[in-house]
């Protein structure tokens, strides 16, 4: 599959040719664990044991490092086993790791209760501000540069070409956490990113059926020590072995063919949501990087194709309004996760983000995060419009 082909394209054929025993257009599901030998030593087609590879794994991993203009993907049981799978191929105690003020909460529960007691240290820093990067960098001792954008659950955007030129200037590694945006909306590695991360249980399988995560290196890394980082990384994928099973890779191979279209009627759906919650008087505040208010607006308009699905804001009338409002929806479902079809509401300082309850990530108790999903956008509008009339 050319480079040159359009995502859509790449989407629906990258790694995805015809079954050559049955001419099947999609690929089969091979529910195996392991494959009879051609003699000792004598793998049939490189497989010999479905931890290490297995077809229908090696199909999304193609197609996901294709969608990311990547030289190679890997694919986990989740978004964090395959953070952790980074982690523990590129770090070793003594190192250090910048980590984002405004991290996805299990991101940061990992790098604080899991790797800080084995010895890898981390600092926080506003991704959004260069300067607070450059001061949080460790000269000779941070190897990993950690950054989301758009970040969860504040909308937050980092500048990954201006990033990449002060981690690499640093001798560490930048690491792209890309699940909000997607590879159709933003493209890390070609603005200097090392390494992308994705949830695909989010916006990639899109469909709320699967729980996955991949991961994708550059073609070129050439940060001292560490340019073997996708050598590390797959040693480790197979080592620790949190892969991705064959059904849960087919069901997101299965939403990566309709990515692009998802995308582009989530970003008009949120673009229409947003409109609604700023002229709303229950409203304090609307979290958007489409918004020219945005602090990093700019930014996210020259680094992202449109802004995403992802919509937060902020209630007059504090924490309790923003319960009651999330609880008093009809259409938009309350709960965890983001990036399928369906819209969700949550609050993260409750929810997904009660983790970094009293640390610097901690995140205002008035706010309220939408996953704006592909219905009839008017009705959306016409359910929130009626919670917030009532408890705004």
């Amino acid at each position: 599959m050319s480079d040159e082909h359009g995502f859509s394209t790449r989407a629906i054929h990258a790694g995805q040719e015809a079954d050559p025993l049955t001419g099947a257009v999609v690929p089969p599901i091979y529910q195996v664990s392991t494959y009879k030998q051609d003699g000792i030593g004598g793998f049939r087609g490189g497989y010999e044991y479905s931890r290490s590879a297995n077809p229908t794994r090696t199909a999304l991993e193609e197609c996901i490092a294709a969608l990311e203009d990547g030289s190679r993907g890997f694919a986990f049981a989740s978004g964090l086993a395959g953070q952790d799978t980074v982690a523990r191929s590129l770090l070793v105690p003594g190192d250090h790791v910048v980590v984002p003020n405004d991290a996805y909460g299990g991101t940061y529960r990992y790098f604080n209760k899991v790797a800080r007691p084995q010895g890898i240290e981390h600092s926080i820093a506003d991704m959004g501000d260069l300067d607070a990067v450059r001061a949080a960098i460790r000269p000779g001792q941070t190897k990993l540069v950690w950054v989301e954008t758009p970040t969860n659950p504040l909308l937050g955007i980092a500048d990954i070409e201006a990033i990449a030129a002060i981690a690499h200037e640093a001798g560490a590694v930048l690491v792209v956490d890309n699940t909000f945006a997607t590879a159709y909306l933003q493209s890390p590695l070609a603005l200097g990113a090392d390494i992308v991360t994705h949830s695909t249980t989010k916006y990639a399988g899109g469909h709320s059926d699967v729980v996955g995560g991949a991961v994708v290196t550059a073609r070129d890394i050439r940060v001292t020590g560490l340019e073997d980082a996708e050598e590390r990384i797959a040693f480790h994928q197979n080592s620790i072995g949190g892969v991705a099973g064959p059904f849960d890779s087919w069901l997101t191979l299965r939403g990566l063919k309709t990515l692009a279209i998802r995308m582009e009627r989530h970003c008009d759906n949120a673009e229409k949501v947003v409109d609604f919650l700023s002229g709303h008087d229950g409203v304090s505040q609307v979290l958007y990087p489409g918004l020219s208010t945005h602090k990093n607006h700019d930014v996210a308009a020259r680094q992202m194709k449109r802004f995403g699905g992802m919509v937060s804001f902020r209630m007059r009338r504090g924490e309790d309004a923003a319960v009651k409002a999330c609880a008093a929806v009809q259409l938009w479902t309350l709960g965890e996760s983001l990036g399928g079809v369906e819209s969700l509401i949550e609050h993260p300082g409750r929810m997904t983000h009660s983790s970094v309850a009293g640390t610097e990530l901690e995140v205002p108790s008035d706010l309220i995060r939408l996953s704006v999903g592909i219905e009839d956008v008017d009705d959306l509008i016409a359910d929130l419009r009626e919670a917030l009339d009532i408890h705004g």
